[in-house]
């Protein structure tokens, strides 16, 4: 069968003219000739049908459903319904924050009991033994003080003189009296300003001050308690000043951690509260009226309230002076040698400057006898 049983289509006019193959044809020839040669391969642009608006629609809902997941690929399809978020959560209540003491009062309670223990012991046994008690508290509190002086500011009291000499006052206050505490003052004062010249000038103004302030602070200011040890009722006396101050600063606590608002000296020390002070005033004035008109000889309750309102009042003050002490140096405690107390200083803040207090008003209202 030849290629003309099927018919010939007609020679389109754009691969040569009538008259012969154009430029780029394959020539004829005896086998085959310009119209049965095979098509020359040449790009033809595809005609553009124009999109009907049925066929756009569905295009546009299959991009649509494409780009957006769960959306519908065809108009038929039915559109799912989005998924509900979850109901929400409502916010929890924050919960008042409780008060806490600060420290381990487990720790500060058996301290406290065990030296309140010693004190009474040696106080009602033998005079001699409680006076070396103090002379004991006034050597490491000495320590506490000239160490944390040297480490933060880099202040060298020198601590030989200042703790033979701060003993040696307490006994010479409880021996000679007052008379005698304010020569061995004297006598410290200047070891501090001669042992001090053993080294470099440098500072030496700064080394000195130091060491006398620390010298009136501790031994000085303790040496009023072997002043009030030395009467007759003086171990009532000494109680009488222990108990106060101790009371003074439990009612400080207890009123001001339940009611305490309003700050009382927050640049200083922003846990006290001027509610805690109403309440140390209150403690000791009823404690000090009970004391006197119960434990001291000659003593009347009214002279206790007074007692008692003076005792707050150096109590509070005694408390702020080391706070103040204490931020100056950046620190929160004076040692550590009192597990849930701190240092030995630490406890001595409210009882140094409130034992010259209690021994003046008990000198004025019942004598020094």
């Amino acid at each position: 069968m030849n290629d003309s049983s099927w018919g010939a289509p007609p020679r389109p006019e754009f691969w040569g003219t009538p008259e012969g193959p154009s430029q780029g044809a394959f020539p004829a020839g005896p086998a085959y000739d310009a119209y049965d040669a095979p098509p020359v391969s040449r790009t033809q642009p595809m005609p553009v049908v124009p999109d009907t608006r049925e066929d756009v629609e569905v295009r546009d809902e299959r991009d649509l459903g494409a780009a957006l997941p769960g959306g519908p690929y065809f108009r038929d399809e039915t559109p799912q319904e989005p998924m509900a978020s979850p109901p929400p959560v409502p916010p929890v209540p924050a919960q008042p924050e409780k008060k806490k003491a600060g420290r381990d009062l487990r720790s500060a309670i058996g301290v406290g009991v065990g030296l309140g223990a010693l004190v009474l012991a040696s106080l009602f046994v033998v005079k001699a033994v409680f006076v070396g008690v103090i002379a004991v508290a006034v050597v490491v509190g000495l320590w506490e003080l000239t160490s944390r002086l040297q480490e933060r500011k880099q202040i060298k009291a020198p601590l030989v003189p200042l703790a033979v000499g701060g003993a040696a006052m307490v006994v010479a206050g409880y021996v000679r009296g007052a008379e005698g505490a304010w020569v061995a003052m004297a006598l410290t004062s200047l070891a501090v300003l001669v042992w001090r010249m053993t080294e470099p000038p440098e500072n030496y103004l700064r080394d000195v001050t130091a060491g006398v302030f620390a010298a009136f602070y501790v031994p000085f200011l303790a040496t009023f308690v072997a002043l009030l040890l030395t009467a007759d009722d003086g171990p009532w006396r000494v109680l009488t000043f222990l108990l106060l101050t101790v009371v003074s600063d439990t009612g400080a606590y207890a009123i001001g951690w339940r009611f305490g608002k309003h700050k009382l000296a927050p640049r200083i020390s922003p846990g006290k509260t001027r509610e805690g002070l109403f309440g140390a005033v209150s403690f000791a004035m009823v404690a000090g009226a009970l004391c006197m008109q119960f434990l001291i000889d000659d003593g009347s309750w009214w002279q206790g309230l007074l007692l008692g309102l003076a005792v707050a009042a150096s109590a509070t003050l005694g408390d702020l002076g080391e706070s103040m002490i204490k931020r100056d140096l950046g620190i929160k405690d004076m040692g550590t040698l009192l597990p849930g107390h701190g240092g030995i200083m630490d406890r001595l803040d409210s009882l140094l400057p409130t034992a010259p207090v209690v021994w003046l008003l008990m000198a004025v209202f019942v004598g020094t006898g």
